[in-house]
């Protein structure tokens, strides 16, 4: 089996951008990143997870990628900038790959340049059609860092950043990479917004994954950037299980059939069985048929031992396409020399479990545990599935 390293990781999250002030804000359940905006949903206002710093333009020769997205993912980048500058220097330019996720790419230049044209009669003089195009995230990351290797987006929805680590294995395994950057961005517009409360399933308040009184999501943005090199480090990929059920174009199978196929798949792909899992960072979405679906998953996998888990969208929002990249980003810093106490990520909820769904170990603030192994679900409209399952280096043998 290939062993794949996640030899560095960017982040620019909610909770901030600095790998210790993250994993303390994660470990404490802080909600104070979720914010209340009215100017995204049409006739409402609603709590977000948003970036708070100040996200500074692109360089000036990179300017006709300006957009949200990539001010994000270029925050991001720039703490793997030298990593990935040594890297093209060992190996060559062309051995580097690029594989992102998103779903909304720069839509949300496009929503602010239709309100130019209605006032002005013309389109903004900086507006380019291709900083909305899914393509242009990976596209930018590409002139960024000056590579020439495999370079391409993943759209899967709310799987799509989770994804990105099977295709970044795939390029590695077929010796095209020697280096593949991995990671997701998404950023808050309107479309995602309003689409979501179409479907009545953003929430009036703060969202309650697994609660009985849960109502709804709280979207939120964000990104995340990792290297993978085929070697042994601190942090391994162990496992990888996809899957796509096809259901429902957005509601996942009641029993969690596409769920568990994923789940099992990255069991078996990281050679462990159910119980070495110590920690599930959980999809958990607040909606009532997410939460059903995946604690019923779990149970049919886990049966009477489900590992401690925790949802952490009450803390920075669902960040759609770039969540399984900032979730995983989570994990791995749960696995970091960082986390010196041992911390979980503490359930954010009413406690008032849902006596419909099986129950769950949800984690409770300032609970401890010894991880080795360490999973995050990942599960999209459509049924595109995916579970991830992170490691520490040193595995028994």
């Amino acid at each position: 089996m290939t062993r794949i390293t996640i030899s560095h990781i960017g982040l620019c999250t909610p909770l901030g951008q600095c790998p210790e002030a993250v994993l303390a804000r994660l470990n404490l359940g802080d909600t104070s990143a979720m914010v209340s905006r009215d100017d995204l949903l049409l006739d409402a206002t609603t709590l977000v997870g948003e970036v708070s710093e100040v996200l500074v333009p692109l360089p000036a020769s990179l300017s006709h990628f300006e957009s949200r997205n990539n001010r994000l993912l270029f925050c991001a980048a720039k703490q793997i900038t030298d990593a990935v500058a040594r890297a093209c220097a060992q190996y060559s330019s062309q051995r580097i790959g690029i594989v992102i996720g998103t779903s909304t790419s720069g839509i949300a230049s496009g929503e602010q340049a239709l309100v130019h044209k209605a006032e002005q009669g013309e389109y903004p003089e900086e507006y380019r059609y291709a900083q909305q195009e899914l393509g242009n995230s990976s596209d930018f990351l590409k002139a960024l860092f000056n590579t020439s290797g495999p370079c391409y987006t993943v759209s899967t929805a709310c799987s799509s950043s989770a994804k990105v680590f099977s295709s970044a294995r795939r390029l590695l395994q077929a010796n095209l990479c020697d280096m593949v950057i991995v990671g997701g961005s998404d950023s808050l517009c309107k479309l995602t917004l309003n689409g979501f409360s179409s479907l009545e399933s953003v929430s009036k308040g703060h969202c309650q994954p697994f609660s009985a009184n849960r109502d709804g999501i709280n979207i939120g943005e964000g990104a995340a950037l990792f290297t993978l090199e085929q070697d042994e480090g601190k942090i391994m990929l162990a496992g990888i299980g996809e899957s796509s059920d096809a259901h429902h174009i957005s509601a996942p199978h009641p029993e969690g059939h596409g769920a568990i196929l994923a789940i099992n798949a990255a069991l078996n792909d990281a050679d462990i069985a159910p119980q070495d899992i110590d920690y599930i960072n959980l999809h958990g979405t607040a909606t009532r048929k997410n939460d059903a679906m995946e604690s019923r998953a779990l149970q049919q996998v886990f049966g009477d031992s489900i590992p401690p888990c925790s949802s952490t969208k009450p803390l920075v929002g669902h960040t759609l396409g770039a969540a399984g990249a900032i979730e995983a980003a989570f994990c791995c810093l749960l696995l970091s020399s960082f986390n010196t106490e041992h911390t979980l990520p503490p359930q954010v909820w009413d406690q008032q479990q849902d006596p419909n769904d099986p129950k769950l170990p949800l984690v409770a603030k300032g609970q401890t545990a010894d991880i080795q192994y360490v999973m995050s679900n990942s599960f999209a409209f459509g049924g595109s599935n995916a579970s991830l399952i992170f490691c520490r280096g040193e595995q028994p043998s």
